[in-house]
């Protein structure tokens, strides 16, 4: 089928409604009354909470709902033609082709059994008939078009043989072979490293504006929709509730639910102490327990009895904003710029004496060769190399880097799940680096304990909740009697702001953002000195992660916790963090005050870092610093300075240095340390990478 002209938009959804079947609970609506457009080389962005429809407005454009999804109203046009009335025959030579879709997880779209280069070569092969040769040729292109070295080799590999940046890149080289004119992006750079998002999201644009083609791009991340897009549509428990050009939902916001989210995150000027997140109340309703009315009224502080709860609310134009419009019926009463009422301020907390101390930590692992694809030998993973900071009493420590550069197993060595091959730990007066955790007494264990990155995997789906926390209490000898134990737990319920009534539930019954809380109390069960968060707060939706952010906050007041916050969102690392420590590839580059990580003189990597954040913020300017490759195997880590294979400033460095030294640690004002051979000349020229500028 070949590709057909056409003038007007290239996607038109007009009033579509989409429903899932099924015997027990019947018709679920799982989005209503939803329109949008998207023009010839427009792209759109779609944000909204988990669940709010956003992946399934995709499978509907895809006409990919499988057995018990099915279009209920409304309809879906692609270049004026209905896809609900087109045969099987016909969508499927549409999808890949003219319609293509990268997923959030890569693997989800790769054969694992099936070579790299089979599965590109396929997509041409099927759709435009082509000859194996000429679309190994166009494969190799596209391979070279999303900046992936060395296409030869990828093109023989197998998935599982690189690294997940990699896989994702793939996935769109995949999805472009055809030159489609609509592409749908949903998550794609959610488990992404920032600076491979943000190579990503260059490219991305690039190729949208080479090849003109058009985007739905699915994210919960306000900034990346800043970053990409040119329209926004939020969507809010199966509806669109605003729509409109990014300028104008972001500066000129007309619906509660999308100020709420623009609340909930971690914007500049926001602070942990004087200007604390707001979160949104309440939970996203059920589809089969939508209130009467407008679906954000329970959760909504402009909400009116009378007016919000009579009638279905549909999306009005605002007057002035052009083709912009919001699901409310109140928006015109409301006063937009008058500044929101401020949670009462938190006092900073003083910080105490020296809790952790980590001096010149090393750990290495010794592994086949054949593990990585080479030969039988041993091959030596260098994990952390002479690790060394401290962390002080009610202190919030940041710890960031890309994924391969040692953060986990920093983590595992405090926690006991790994021993240290060199250099010491101290909790304390206790030295813990060599102590694996069947060897540490119970109230050692008590006093390091972790809040983990998947609320999912850390609950026994067949206990309840109240039994779980019991259980650790058990493990930390706390309590000399049941029942002291079982108050104990409800008291930790307490503390994490969930009902009592939760004790009897199991984890299936609750949402994400409350399975994290529990993965909370279980940590602070034991009144634990020190707490390492693993990235505690990146799956969650971004209303929930404020509240989990302030409830650890909020703990850590109360009872003066060590906090060891693990994380590649610096967004979230500038509010939350008092010190930051900055790793790369098994080295700390660079660790200072927040204050002085996020401002100039940067490590060439923080630089970088910092550039990569998506910040949703019109007024916020960033200088633009995409890094070239991927970061180094462990196996086989560069010589001389750990960043050199990637650094735009090692040319400013005489006698190839970065390339035969590791450098030294520098110590600045205030103690300020960078690991780095620039001169200080160059240090002081450095401008900031992020500035502002009036709306």
């Amino acid at each position: 089928m070949a590709k057909w002209d056409y003038d007007g938009p290239i996607l038109e959804i007009d009033n579509l409604s989409i429903s899932f079947f099924t015997q027990a609970a019947g018709e679920i609506p799982a989005v209503m009354d939803f329109s949008c457009s998207v023009a010839k080389g427009e792209a759109m962005g779609l944000v909204g909470e988990s669940g709010c429809g956003k992946s399934t407005v995709a499978l509907g454009i895809m006409q990919d709902l499988g057995v018990n999804g099915r279009i209920v109203g409304g309809s879906v046009k692609y270049k004026g033609r209905d896809l609900g009335a087109m045969s099987q025959a016909e969508l499927r030579q549409l999808r890949g082709s003219e319609i293509a879709m990268i997923y959030q997880e890569p693997m989800a779209s790769l054969n694992p059994a099936m070579r790299i280069g089979r599965q590109l070569t396929e997509v041409p092969m099927i759709h435009e008939g082509v000859s194996e040769s000429e679309a190994t040729t166009r494969a190799l292109k596209m391979l070279d078009a999303v900046r992936l070295p060395d296409p030869k080799r990828i093109l023989q590999a197998y998935p599982h043989q690189i690294s997940g940046g990699q896989q994702q890149r793939i996935v769109i080289a995949m999805a472009l072979l055809s030159n489609p004119d609509l592409l749908l992006l949903d998550e794609p750079t959610t488990a992404l490293d920032v600076t491979v998002e943000a190579g990503i999201v260059e490219l991305v644009k690039d190729l949208g504006r080479e090849f003109g083609m058009s985007m739905v791009f699915i994210s919960h991340n306000l900034g990346l929709i800043l970053e990409t897009c040119d329209r926004i549509t939020v969507m809010y428990s199966g509806e669109a509730v605003e729509t409109g050009s990014v300028h104008d939902v972001f500066d000129r916001m007309r619906h509660p639910y999308t100020q709420g989210l623009f609340r909930s995150i971690p914007l500049p000027g926001t602070d942990k102490n004087s200007r604390p997140l707001m979160t949104i109340p309440g939970q996203l309703p059920l589809p089969h327990e939508r209130p009467t009315g407008c679906n954000f009224g329970p959760r909504c502080s402009y909400f009116s009895d009378g007016v919000c709860n009579t009638n279905e609310v549909a999306m009005q134009p605002i007057e002035g904003h052009g083709a912009h419009l919001s699901r409310c019926n109140r928006f015109g009463e409301i006063d937009w710029d008058a500044r929101p009422e401020a949670k009462t301020g938190n006092d900073k907390v003083s910080v105490g004496n020296t809790v952790l101390k980590v001096d010149n930590l090393k750990k290495y692992y010794t592994v086949s060769a054949s593990a990585f694809g080479g030969t039988g030998e041993m091959r030596t993973v260098k994990a952390n190399e002479t690790i060394s900071f401290e962390a002080r009493e009610a202190e919030t420590v940041a710890i960031v880097g890309e994924s391969g550069c040692g953060k986990s197993t920093l983590a595992k060595v405090l926690l006991g799940l790994e021993t240290a091959t060199e250099g010491d730990v101290l909790l304390g007066d206790e030295a813990i680096g060599n102590l694996p955790v069947q060897a540490r007494t119970p109230s050692t264990v008590a006093a390091v304990q972790m809040v983990f990155q998947n609320p999912f995997d850390t609950l026994n789906p067949s206990h309840t909740v109240g039994n779980q926390i019991i259980r650790t209490l058990e493990k930390f000898d706390i309590g000399d009697t049941q029942a002291e134990r079982e108050e104990q737990m409800l008291s930790l319920l307490d503390l994490v702001k969930l009902p009592r009534a939760f004790a009897t539930r199991i984890p299936r019954q609750l949402s994400g953002g409350q399975k994290q809380r529990i993965g909370v109390a279980r940590a602070f069960a034991g009144r634990p000195k020190v707490v390492v968060a693993d990235e505690p707060v990146s799956a969650l939706d971004v209303s929930v992660q404020a509240a989990v952010t302030e409830l650890l906050m909020d703990i850590q007041r109360e009872s003066r916790t060590t906090m060891l916050f693990i994380s590649h969102d610096l967004s979230v690392v500038r509010y939350i963090a008092d010190r930051v420590v900055v790793m790369y590839l098994g080295h700390i580059v660079e660790q200072g005050t927040t204050d002085e990580i996020f401002a100039p003189p940067y490590h060439p990597y923080t630089e970088a870092l910092l550039s990569a954040i998506p910040i949703a913020d019109t007024s916020v300017k960033k200088k633009r610093i995409v890094l070239d490759g991927d970061i180094p195997s462990a196996v086989n880590p560069p010589p001389g300075c750990p960043f050199q294979t990637r650094c735009r400033f090692k040319s400013q460095v005489a006698n190839g240095k970065c390339e035969r030294e590791v450098p030294s640690v520098k110590t600045l004002a205030g103690g300020h340390q960078i690991k780095c051979h620039l001169d200080q000349s160059v240090f002081d020229e450095m401008e900031p990478v992020i500035s502002f500028e009036s709306a």
